[in-house]
């Protein structure tokens, strides 16, 4: 198995257990969730599921930045929510951070997210 590189920075949200913020391995990135937490306070940024959902891929795209690749490099997330009735507010944030060809994408409503979130986005890209 190739070797596993824990990714930690400060420009996205600490981690609150025994996890990393992402891990490379090979070419491939694999990201905890991001929550929309501000890095710098600890605090949800809103209870507006657009406001977390746009700090949430913030988040992401910290997280991919410091492991050496991005957004545009993204080939899967996955999105949970806390509940489905806020998957088009979601959807409308997101679109706005991918370009065709869009990652692949599941989306599912969870009981609930850690600290009370409304949003949950994790990634799997590859390094350029």
């Amino acid at each position: 198995m190739p070797e596993k590189q824990a990714i930690t920075t400060a420009n996205a949200p600490a981690a609150v257990g025994p996890y990393s913020q992402a891990n490379v391995v090979g070419d491939f990135v694999f990201t905890a969730g991001q929550l929309g937490v501000d890095p710098q306070t600890g605090q949800f940024v809103s209870d507006d599921v657009q406001a977390q959902t746009r700090r949430a891929l913030e988040n992401l795209r910290a997280v991919l930045e410091a492991a050496g690749t991005d957004l545009a490099h993204v080939v899967k997330t996955t999105v949970f929510l806390s509940d489905m009735a806020n998957f088009k507010a979601m959807n409308e944030v997101y679109a706005t951070f991918f370009e065709p060809p869009y990652p692949a994408r599941s989306a599912v409503a969870v009981k609930e997210l850690p600290l009370g979130g409304l949003v949950e986005i994790e990634a799997v890209a590859v390094k350029p």
